[in-house]
């Protein structure tokens, strides 16, 4: 599933041909994808404007003059693409075939396509206004990337946690947009094993932990985003942080840490792989 620097990189490559842009029409080519499309959200969204397009977490918000919000969530292997010429790239990828075309955004200078293969992505129409209290966001911790996640915040949401520091990192609760690749690389960097209990782990470090996610995720970013599996930019060319990866997917090779002779080893935990080096993280 894309992260939050997949999700953003997303965000970056769509905005110039969607904001600003007045949707001239959208086809809704199937009732639902997770879960039923909104009523009539073809008929609502065809001629409004996008103010603005923004990222929560995980999602692209499409800010609209009608007042309304449109939430995407990309889910598995959900992308949005830009133009049909761009399509053609990727004509041998089974995931492209024109029967995953599930929602396409018309412009006076654009078309942009929802492709989603399995349709584990979903799409919602939320009135901006109640946006953050909407059942989607209102239990939902701060942004990594924001003022709001600052060592004091980590710190205090750690104390007395008796689950693994991973979960914790994991809780959207705590920090929104965070997912398991991103937490195994931030982990590793800050020395700490993710099966350490968060409550035991010293202020110090949860104070070096704040930064190094900041880091972590905005390399990634940079970079354009993992294209692990399914993932392409909206431009549909590929995202490189994947061969920056310390530890994520590298079981049996070397911890790449100066001085140390460790190997990274995989374990599960609630069903997810977890990836560290055993010698060095503690």
């Amino acid at each position: 599933m894309p992260e939050l620097p997949e999700v953003e990189t997303v965000r970056r490559g769509l905005t110039p041909a969607l904001e600003g842009a007045r949707l001239r029409r959208v086809d809704v080519n199937r009732p639902d994808l997770r879960w039923p499309f909104p009523e009539d959200m073809g008929a609502r969204l065809t001629g409004a404007t996008i103010r603005r397009l923004g990222r929560r977490s995980k999602y692209l918000l499409l800010d609209l003059d009608t007042n309304e919000t449109l939430i995407v969530h990309l889910g598995m292997s959900g992308r949005m693409v830009v133009d049909d010429t761009r399509l053609g790239a990727f004509h041998r990828d089974p995931a492209w075939l024109p029967q995953h075309d599930h929602v396409v955004f018309h412009t006076p200078t654009h078309r942009v396509t929802f492709n989603d293969a399995r349709r584990f992505g979903f799409m919602d129409l939320v009135a901006t206004a109640d946006l953050g209290q909407s059942r989607h966001f209102a239990r939902m911790g701060p942004e990594p990337l924001g003022n709001a996640f600052d060592e004091d915040h980590l710190i205090r949401a750690f104390a007395g946690r008796n689950t693994p520091v991973k979960s914790a990192l994991l809780d959207q609760r705590i920090v929104a947009g965070l997912g398991n690749i991103y937490v195994c690389e931030a982990l590793h960097r800050a020395g700490i094993s993710p099966l350490r209990r968060a409550g035991r782990i010293a202020a110090p470090r949860v104070r070096r932990l704040v930064p190094i996610i900041r880091d972590v995720l905005q390399e990634a970013i940079a970079a354009g985003g993992s294209s692990l599996r399914d993932h392409r930019q909206a431009d549909g060319t590929l995202g490189y942080f994947q061969h920056g990866f310390r530890v994520y997917d590298r079981e049996g090779a070397p911890c790449p840490t100066d001085g140390c002779t460790g190997t990274i080893r995989r374990t599960v935990q609630s069903g997810r792989s977890s990836f560290h080096c055993v010698t060095c993280q503690k």
